[in-house]
């Protein structure tokens, strides 16, 4: 019998700011470029004060979300478990949420008073992105957020790293890793960030568990998950741990073990302009193409497609019909 949802996703809910920037403002706020870093909301206001922007582009993020409204986009069925407050921004984000076509969790029920998360991406002229980060209420995302029926039918699900840096959000991820296994659904999760490698990695390794049916990791992620500084050695020690995987790296290409071979999928070049959303892109088309029938080859092929569009601009997300004209 089919499943509802191709893929259930759980992950913060962060409205994002994006704003261009240049290295010199970067060093001068003492920011570290290139990494997300958690920051509360003064420091994340003084930032806006200081950078002189009073405005900035707005869209609902959260890297697990963006992976999720990729799906969507690409014709797929997703359901998005997430927390925000009851205030402007949460109601702006979980109308984009509909407005996607993703169902989500009821925020009707629990204490949902606060503040929703925001994310400052900090664009500079090299395409790099630098994310400051206040986590607001889904800092406290938990198993309260977690919709078991809509888990069981599911053919994957697909947490994000980021959730390691909330004690409630690694219990709700590892819960719903649980619940999946032991229906038959497939897990899957993104190591999202080189911080959450090198600050959490014990939460992670929790996370994974006896071990996942898939694992997205960029080169840099996987060389410090694997301690290594060759590519093979970490490709030997994701072997250990999930039975498929897709290490992205950048302009050549990514990576992908389907379970018995490695399989060397090309990059598309292009001049990019901001690699915001990159990855969360490659996950997104990636899921959509193994829930639709494509071989692995041919769904790295899509992601990485995908995700040389999404460089190209601005921003985090690709609008619905240049997603849809990916597939031909």
């Amino acid at each position: 019998m089919a499943k509802k949802y191709h893929v259930y996703g759980i992950g913060n809910a962060l409205v994002d700011m994006e704003i261009e920037v240049t290295p010199a403002a970067l060093e001068a706020l003492g920011i570290d470029k290139g990494v997300m870093t958690l920051v509360d909301e003064d420091r994340q206001a003084l930032i806006l004060d200081k950078l002189g922007h009073t405005t900035s582009k707005r869209s609902s993020g959260g890297s697990a979300a963006n992976t999720m409204v990729a799906i969507a986009q690409l014709g797929g069925k997703g359901f998005y478990s997430c927390k925000v407050a009851k205030d402007e921004a949460g109601m702006f984000y979980l109308q984009d949420l509909q407005n996607c076509g993703l169902d989500t969790n009821s925020h009707d029920k629990g204490a949902t008073e606060g503040i929703t998360g925001k994310c400052l991406v900090l664009v500079t002229p090299d395409a790099d992105r630098t994310m400051n980060t206040f986590l607001g209420i889904t800092s406290s995302i938990s198993e309260a957020e977690l919709v078991p029926e809509a888990i069981e039918d599911s053919e994957y699900i697909y947490l994000e790293g980021y959730l390691v840096t909330s004690p409630t959000g690694k219990t709700a991820a590892i819960k719903a890793k649980e619940i999946a296994a032991s229906k038959g659904v497939k897990t899957s999760l993104s190591l999202s960030d080189p911080n959450m490698v090198n600050f959490f990695k014990p939460g992670l390794l929790e996370m994974i568990g006896g071990g996942l049916d898939f694992v997205f990791a960029n080169e840099d992620e996987a060389l410090k998950m694997s301690q290594t500084d060759d590519i093979n050695g970490a490709i030997e020690h994701f072997q250990t741990f999930t039975r498929g995987f897709a290490i992205t790296r950048s302009d050549r290409g990514s990576l992908i073990y389907d379970g018995e071979k490695i399989l060397e999928i090309k990059s598309h070049p292009v001049k990019a302009v901001d690699t915001v959303g990159a990855g969360d892109m490659y996950a997104g088309a990636f899921l959509y193409g193994i829930t639709h029938g494509m071989s692995y080859e041919k769904a790295g092929d899509l992601a990485s497609l995908a995700a040389s569009k999404v460089v190209s601009r601005f921003g985090a997300r690709l609008d619905t019909e240049s997603v849809r004209a990916l597939m031909g």
